[in-house]
């Protein structure tokens, strides 16, 4: 894999060398909801941000999304990691909308299996669960737990 297409990434910002070398800030912020983080999706064509809500029952990491809000278990961050570090290898992200089927073999697939460690989903808000290979990744990114490929289509992550 070219190296200026894979992310390493440091605790709270991120660069990427995609756009002719130069680097791009991937994340800003503190991942507060007053401080969100502002991280890019992983072709980095949009913007979106990303907070910690610990208060929420269950706990949650909110993704604000222009004006849609999508909510996940907190526990996603840490699981995820868990599960691409056994995996060992490069995994396909596989984002598609909650009505779609996720392809087989991806992130998206794993996040909805009855297999994980919350059997089934980690979207809280039905309708809105869907994403999670487009939004989640790049927070890990952010913190220093994945690497994750940025090209137009097709990427894919692996654990730090």
């Amino acid at each position: 894999m070219p190296s200026d297409v894979v992310l390493r990434c440091g605790r709270m910002a991120a660069t990427h060398g995609t756009n002719g070398g130069e680097e791009i800030d991937m994340a800003k912020g503190t991942g507060t909801k007053a401080d969100p983080w502002v991280l890019k999706t992983p072709p980095g064509t949009s913007d979106f941000q990303v907070w910690r809500d610990e208060s929420a029952d269950p706990p949650a990491v909110v993704c604000q999304v222009g004006t849609t809000q999508l909510r996940y278990h907190l526990r996603a961050i840490d699981d995820l990691h868990a599960m691409l570090k056994q995996h060992g290898d490069w995994l396909p992200l596989g984002a598609t909308d909650e009505q779609k089927e996720a392809p087989a073999g991806t992130v998206e697939a794993w996040w909805r299996s009855s297999d994980n460690p919350v059997g089934g989903w980690y979207g809280l808000r039905k309708g809105y669960r869907g994403r999670f290979g487009m939004y989640m990744p790049p927070l890990l990114e952010t913190l220093g737990l994945a690497e994750l490929t940025h090209e137009p289509r097709n990427n894919r992550m692996r654990a730090i």
